[in-house]
């Protein structure tokens, strides 16, 4: 009975943000990923520029591949920016939805797909969930 009481707690694990991923190819050697965070309401996410001694940036991380080369950094629209008292300090964080865009040049013949793990932390008013990791695979056609 106890067991079955742990797996309904675990079911109520709070996710705020939810995860989605493509690809455009805007020649024939290049290409830009999309990650999109959906950010339910009352919730955010930080953006991939806060300073340090602050909260957990959005730190996005591909793997190496043979396939293709990263070109420049991630990308991001301009943040919301105020001052938290939680942290002492001017942070910039994304509310609703946010995409990141990274150009990749395509190094190798046929499907190539861009994988790596991205990292962010979600907060809301009141408080702030332990940071979280998530992989991603993105099929470039």
């Amino acid at each position: 009975m106890a067991l079955l009481g742990a797996s309904q707690a675990k079911a109520q694990i709070l996710a705020p943000v939810h995860w989605s991923y493509a690809a455009k190819k805007i020649s024939p050697t290049e290409a830009v990923v999309f990650l999109k965070a959906t950010i339910d309401a009352g919730w955010h996410v930080y953006s991939q520029n806060v300073k340090d001694g602050g909260p957990v940036k959005t730190t996005i991380k591909f793997d190496p591949s043979k396939a293709y080369t990263l070109v420049g950094t991630p990308q991001e629209p301009k943040p919301i920016s105020k001052m938290e008292k939680t942290f002492n300090m001017q942070v910039s964080y994304f509310t609703n939805s946010v995409i990141f865009q990274q150009k990749v040049k395509l190094t190798g013949k046929g499907p190539v797909t861009v994988k790596g793990n991205l990292e962010f932390m979600a907060c809301n008013d009141e408080k702030c969930l332990p940071p979280d990791e998530v992989a991603f695979s993105i099929p470039v056609k």
